[in-house]
C-alpha cells in the first residue's frame, strides 16, 4: 500500500505505521552511529598521542625527521619556554622569539648550558603588527627551520565585557593571536616546501570549542587558529609538512593569573613543563591534540553537550574567574 501524505501514515488510533517508524529509526541510528564514531575516534587519537610514545620511544629523532632548527614564538615564559627546552633536549638547535631581550638572553644561556645546542635569540613584539616580520625574516636567513612552534599569544588581563576592553588590547589580541601565527607560518613555508619536510605546530586553546562570554575576542582568535590550521594541513599535505593543532585546557601560567585556582598545579591544571613534555611527545603522532593526557579526558566529556550548553558553562566559569580577580584586588564585582 502506498502512503502519499503524513495523515495517511498514521493508523486509525493515531500511532505511526511502518514506513514512518522505519524512517525515524534510520535517522536516529545514523545520528547515534555518527556520535559513536566521533567518540571512538577521539579515544583512538588519545591512545596514539599519549600511550604510543611510551610504548615506542625510539622514533626517528625530530632533528632528523624535520630539520636542525626549531623556532618558538613567545618563548621566554610558560609553555613556549618549556617547549623550547624540551626540543633542545631532543637535539634541536633553538631560535627564541620574544619581546623581552633580558629574558631572551637568560633562557638562551640556560638552554645552551643544559643541552649543548646552538641558540639564536630574536627580539620581536608581535603586537606591532606586520612591521616586525621583515626583521624576523632577515634574522632567519640561512637557518634550516625544521619546526615552527606558533605559541605566542595573549589574553585579557581578566574576564571583561567587550565594552570594557581597552582599544589597544583589542588590537593587540588580533595582531598577536591572529597575525603572528599567520605571518610566521607564511614565512617558513617556502623553505619547508623546497625540502619536502618540516613541522608547524599552532598552539590554540580549548576556548575555541565554543563562544566564551567575557573572553569573547580571545576565544574568537583561537577559533581562527583552529580553522587556519585545519585548512593549512590540507593545502600542504603533498609537501610532507606536518601541521599540528594543539588546544590545551588550563595550564598554570601567568596568562591565567586572574584566578588563584589556575595558579595551583594539579592533575588537570599542569604546570608549563609538564604540559610541554607531553605535548612534544605528540608531535608527528597526531594531527590535533590537547597536548596533555588529562586534558584529553576533559576534552572528551566537554564536547558531549551541544554548543549552547558549553557556552553557558563557559559564561559561568568566566564570571567565576572575574569574581576571583576582583576579590583578590579587594574590589566589588561589577
Amino acid at each position: 500500500m502506498a502512503y502519499t501524505t503524513f495523515p495517511e501514515m498514521l493508523a486509525a488510533d493515531g500511532s505511526m505505521t511502518g514506513p514512518l517508524v522505519l524512517g525515524f529509526a534510520i535517522v536516529g541510528f545514523a545520528a547515534v552511529l555518527a556520535l559513536v564514531c566521533d567518540a571512538v575516534q577521539e579515544i583512538l587519537f588519545g591512545v596514539v598521542a599519549h600511550l604510543l610514545p611510551l610504548l615506542w620511544p625510539d622514533r626517528t629523532p625530530l632533528n632528523v625527521k624535520y630539520g636542525k632548527w626549531a623556532v618558538i614564538t613567545g618563548s621566554t615564559d610558560g609553555i613556549g619556554k618549556e617547549y623550547a627546552k624540551e626540543l633542545a633536549k631532543r637535539g634541536l638547535n633553538i631560535v627564541l622569539i620574544s619581546r623581552n631581550i633580558d629574558k631572551l638572553h637568560k633562557i638562551a644561556s640556560e638552554i645552551e648550558q643544559d643541552c649543548g645546542v646552538d641558540v639564536k635569540s630574536i627580539q620581536a613584539d608581535f603586537s606591532k603588527g606586520q612591521m616586525v616580520f621583515d626583521h624576523i625574516a632577515k634574522e632567519l636567513e640561512g637557518v634550516e627551520i625544521g619546526i615552527l612552534i606558533n605559541n605566542v599569544g595573549m589574553n585579557y588581563p581578566y574576564p571583561m565585557y567587550v565594552s570594557e576592553v581597552p582599544d589597544s588590547t583589542l588590537w593587540d589580541l588580533v595582531n598577536v593571536n591572529v597575525g603572528a601565527v599567520t605571518h610566521m607560518t607564511k614565512l617558513v613555508l617556502p623553505a619547508m616546501q623546497g625540502r619536502k619536510r618540516g613541522a608547524i605546530v599552532n598552539v590554540s586553546s580549548s576556548a575555541e570549542l565554543q563562544p566564551m562570554p567575557l573572553m569573547a575576542v580571545y576565544a574568537a582568535t583561537k577559533s581562527y587558529i583552529k580553522s587556519f590550521t585545519e585548512a593549512l594541513r590540507i593545502e600542504y599535505a603533498e609537501d610532507n609538512i606536518t601541521v599540528q593543532h594543539l588546544f590545551p585546557l588550563f595550564v598554570n601560567t601567568k596568562m591565567n593569573a586572574f584566578s588563584y585556582r589556575l595558579q595551583e598545579t594539579s592533575l588537570f591544571v599542569p604546570d608549563a613543563k609538564m604540559y610541554a613534555v607531553n605535548a612534544v611527545n605528540t608531535l608527528g603522532m597526531v594531527k590535533h591534540s590537547t597536548g596533555y593526557w588529562a586534558h584529553g579526558i576533559q576534552h572528551f566529556f566537554l564536547r558531549l553537550p551541544p554548543v549552547w550548553i558549553r557556552t553557558l558553562i563557559g559564561e559561568f566559569m568566566t564570571h567565576s574567574f572575574r569574581s576571583d580577580y576582583f576579590s583578590r584586588k579587594g574590589m566589588k564585582v561589577e
